[in-house]
């Protein structure tokens, strides 16, 4: 896994994935953003700041609107398909056989107009309507994981990962031996909330991690990771926002951030990050986490 690159290229950087896919290290995520009208604005936004690379999901229900605005604004910024890294994922109830996966990442891509993604995720570890202590998961895992290889091997998709996977759930994974190592782990990562434990097992495993939630609890309305003291106090001595001081703690830790907003300003700022957080302000954001605040689900408790 390539790591980033130097901070003045940060609005271009790329990682290199463990199948030589590369993926942006900036993504645009569109969690909770259902309006046509809305999808189309911040796409267009999206594209004009530089944004190449855009996460969904089967369960945001906004694939559609996507599909929309990909159809409009690529032509409008000279853009070919395969110029912009499209990431969606597996809704928790599709878990199981090839035939369910296939069908369901056929729906994603009719509603998306795509003949591929470039990366397709396990949304979460654990099946719906499985309690998270029903062994049933381990085998419903592996089974849908080998449905992806599937997918992957047939070269229906360009790389496949997973998203909310624990160390726990990525050992099993790993030792089931299906050939194929997750090439992504999307997952809850801010300074209020991260795991070293992961990261270590990511990186000696070839995984990139890619961080969600980045700033804290915004999507809920909670802003007290981004409105932090300790946020401000060193965005203000760097001359940037608290979101762009929160995104790029996770980019020099060689972890991918796929930000979220719906203000032009915002969408603009976040990815701009040019510059460094020196080491010991990187040592304060971290010890931010010791009281461990989580904000989305949990997948600690899914066997």
């Amino acid at each position: 896994m390539a790591t980033a690159m130097d901070p003045e290229s940060y609005t271009t950087t790329k990682f290199t994935l463990n199948n030589g896919t590369t993926i942006p290290g900036v993504g645009f995520g569109t969690y909770r953003i259902r309006c046509g009208d809305v999808i189309m604005k911040v796409v267009d936004e999206a594209l004009a700041a530089g944004y190449r690379m855009f996460d969904t999901a089967a369960v945001y229900h906004n694939e559609g609107h996507l599909k929309k605005a990909f159809q409009t604004l690529l032509p409008k910024y000279g853009l070919e398909r395969e110029e912009i890294f499209i990431t969606t994922k597996l809704s928790p109830s599709d878990h199981g056989s090839l035939e369910v996966v296939r069908k369901a990442y056929k729906h994603s891509l009719d509603n998306l107009g795509l003949d591929y993604v470039d990366l397709y995720l396990i949304h979460f570890p654990g099946t719906a309507k499985l309690a998270c202590d029903d062994k049933r998961n381990i085998d419903i895992r592996n089974m849908t994981w080998a449905s992806l290889v599937d997918l992957y091997d047939n070269g229906l998709v360009n790389a496949i990962g997973v998203s909310n996977f624990t160390v726990k759930h990525l050992q099993q994974l790993l030792r089931s031996n299906h050939g194929v190592i997750p090439a992504v782990n999307q997952v809850e990562w801010h300074p209020f909330y991260h795991q070293q434990e992961l990261l270590d097992y990511c990186k000696e495993n070839d995984i990139l991690l890619q961080a969600y939630c980045s700033l804290g609890g915004t999507s809920a309305n909670n802003d007290s990771l981004l409105k932090h003291p300790l946020v401000t106090k060193i965005a203000n001595k760097l001359e940037v926002t608290n979101a762009q001081v929160l995104l790029r703690w996770a980019l020099q830790q060689d972890i991918a951030v796929i930000p979220k907003s719906t203000d032009p300003r915002h969408i603009k700022d976040n990815i701009a990050l040019n510059f460094t957080i020196p080491n010991e302000d990187m040592r304060i954001l971290s010890d931010l986490g010791s009281h461990k605040i989580k904000y989305a689900w949990d997948p600690s408790v899914v066997v």
